[in-house]
């Protein structure tokens, strides 16, 4: 079950965080993942060597996603080299939180090049292919927050919310080729960027998440990794919720 046997599979974001839970997860399932990394490239090294540790096949692959021409660059080389890109985990995102009478232009327009216009382009980059093959799967990370809204959080917000509609949108555009688009909203969950959160934050979260506790990469990974496996063939334009409870 969820086996990813001769799948090839782009992450990214995959060095850290969700993204090398998420690679680790599709490698161990059997897919040959391609590890994307924006400047860590130590670490996205990193995540591949645990992949092959555990006997799978892993490569590492240096782009930015706010860059819409290193992108499509990119992924030609990897369609060249593969023969296909079967999954694409849009991953890689940032946070820049603060209330909006702090925002500026430039945070705004980074947010929304990495959050939202990152996985737009890489599933444009992707999709032609996956056309040609009439099967794939993109499968997006969204947020919590981009459902509920956040004090402090309104660019990171609305790039969430912005990926849930362009998820939807996706999934009745290319289902009659055999693609599923779905995306994962994840609520407080134990990585890099949530780990600055101050301590009276963070039980502050706790408290109002029913499960009463903080999620683990893993349980994102293993979302991930049932959204892109032959079993979700007939799940598509959903989020799938992985919060503990905290919105529903």
């Amino acid at each position: 079950m969820f086996r990813l046997d001769g799948k090839i599979a782009l992450v990214t974001g995959g060095s850290r965080g969700l993204g090398r839970a998420i690679s680790v997860a599709l490698g161990s399932a059997g897919a040959h993942v391609i590890v994307n990394y924006r400047a860590g490239e130590a670490a996205a090294q990193e995540t591949a060597n645990v992949i092959r540790a555990a006997g799978g096949q892993a490569d590492i692959v240096q782009f930015d996603v706010a860059d819409a021409a290193a992108i499509d660059a990119s992924i030609s080389a990897l369609l060249k080299t593969h023969g296909a890109i079967d999954i694409a985990v849009n991953n890689a995102g940032v946070a820049r939180d603060q209330l909006l009478m702090r925002v500026n232009q430039a945070e705004f327009d980074e947010s929304m090049a990495v959050n939202l216009g990152g996985a737009l382009w890489v599933s444009k980059a992707v999709i032609r292919a996956m056309m040609r093959k009439k099967s794939g799967r993109i499968i997006n990370l969204a947020s919590v927050i981009g459902e509920s809204g956040n004090v402090g959080q309104a660019v990171y917000s609305a790039t969430k919310a912005g990926l849930i509609g362009m998820t939807k949108s996706l999934a009745r555009e290319y289902a009659s080729r055999g693609i599923t688009v779905n995306a994962i909203a994840p609520g407080y969950i134990e990585t890099d960027m949530t780990a600055e959160l101050p301590e009276a934050a963070r039980q502050a979260v706790i408290q109002s998440t029913p499960l009463g506790r903080v999620g683990r990469p893993e349980e994102v990974a293993s979302a991930a990794l049932y959204l892109a496996s032959e079993e979700a063939g007939y799940v598509t334009g959903q989020v799938l919720r992985v919060n503990g409870g905290m919105y529903m």
